[in-house]
């Protein structure tokens, strides 16, 4: 076998939303597209807005030499400067271009931020539910993920997250708005956490990393706002992409941005540079690079997705499902109605109904549902819904 074993281990993990995703394509194959309802995976089905293919067609078309070329490995310094301003005039901070790294999507931007402050053995804490793949993220550069289970409400259960806490955690990481449950931590319970690190920093006599993973920060809904944990806590990061605010998920476009408060700014932003570096990202790709420093202040219209969360919400509810109404991104995370959620998925992929157990995103009793697909596949999907639910009562 010339697989090693640790990562035929980790295949055993692997994403659920990998494999349901994989059986809608075999189901569409049998069935045809129309008759199979996949909800598994976070693929944005809204098209990118219009000024990213006029901006695209633009620079294809320049002809000016070196474009194409190796850069600096953080990135375009024209792009990272106007990141920094862009962040500038959304958090109470002032950022350079220093504090400021391009990266290949969201996940480069994690990798880039483990690799640079992880050492052998260290432990990063992450409230459940969560996106599973952080714990292979953590595991790549010899990290120790914990998984802390947040309260019912899906809010931190910072008794749970202290009692997690060893002189080997070195960070935090949050998702918010969150995947798969669609909750948006507030300021309140932002400072509480923030309250926590400090205290077991002073305690170590060694900073707590909070890394907060934020791809969907402008998918929200409501009037509701994303806090600023730049404003918050001093040592944080952000890691976050172009892939849904405006739906370029294949583009692999994003980047990290540390707080210019850091106290060792300097050495983490020179940490990050080369972690970019020699994790073979190199840097991130150069013409997306150049369209999105134009697109800073430009995403998809969100209305259509909080239309879809309220059709969908609506339409389970009627049907008896539980759940917490989602405040962004596009995810609805309903209680299964029986104790087993994979058995629940398995009756619904009955019905031609591809979800995510929520085991498979550390929330057992749940199933997640990625409502980014067209109102019919919504629509059409509700008589499955309600056969599988009326089979339990």
């Amino acid at each position: 076998m010339s697989a090693s074993k640790k990562i035929q281990a980790a295949i055993t993990q692997a994403s659920w939303i990998r494999k349901m995703f994989e059986e809608g394509a075999k189901r569409k194959a049998i069935y045809g597209d129309k008759n199979v309802f996949d909800f598994s995976i976070g693929n944005p089905n809204i098209e990118p807005p219009a000024e990213f293919k006029e901006i695209l067609k633009e620079l294809v078309d320049d002809t000016c030499k070196g474009q194409h070329c190796y850069m600096s490995n953080a990135g375009y310094e024209d792009t990272r400067n106007r990141v920094a301003e862009y962040l500038s005039a959304h958090h109470k901070k002032i950022f350079s271009r220093d504090d400021i790294v391009m990266t290949v999507g969201a996940g480069g931007a994690l990798n880039i931020i483990l690799k640079a402050i992880l050492d052998p053995g260290d432990e990063v804490i992450i409230p459940t539910p969560c996106f599973m793949e952080y714990r292979f993220y953590v595991d790549n550069h010899q990290g120790v993920p914990k998984f802390v289970p947040c309260r019912p409400d899906f809010s931190f259960d910072l008794e749970a997250i202290k009692n997690a806490m060893t002189d080997k955690t070195k960070a935090v990481l949050i998702n918010s708005p969150n995947n798969p449950t669609g909750k948006v931590f507030p300021k309140e319970e932002l400072d509480a956490l923030a309250s926590l690190l400090r205290e077991y920093s002073e305690k170590n006599g060694e900073p707590i990393n909070l890394i907060a993973d934020e791809p969907y920060k402008k998918i929200i809904f409501d009037g509701i706002k994303v806090p600023s944990i730049f404003e918050v806590y001093k040592d944080s990061f952000i890691a976050t992409s172009f892939s849904k605010d405006l739906s370029l998920p294949g583009e692999r476009i994003g980047y990290v941005a540390l707080n210019p408060d850091m106290d060792d700014r300097t050495t983490v932003s020179s940490a990050l540079v080369l972690a970019n570096r020699i994790l073979g990202f190199v840097n991130a790709p150069a013409l997306m690079q150049r369209v999105i420093n134009r697109l800073l202040n430009v995403s998809i219209d969100v209305n259509i997705y909080q239309k879809k969360r309220d059709l969908l919400c609506d339409g389970l509810a009627s049907l008896g499902y539980e759940f917490f109404r989602p405040q962004g991104a596009f995810y609805l995370f309903p209680k299964s109605p029986i104790k087993d959620d994979i058995a629940f998925v398995s009756v619904l992929k009955d019905e031609n109904i591809l979800t995510v157990p929520g085991t498979g995103c550390g929330g057992p009793g749940h199933f997640r549902i990625a409502y980014c697909v067209s109102d019919e596949t919504i629509i059409n999907s509700m008589p499955g819904f309600e056969r599988a639910i009326k089979k339990f009562k």
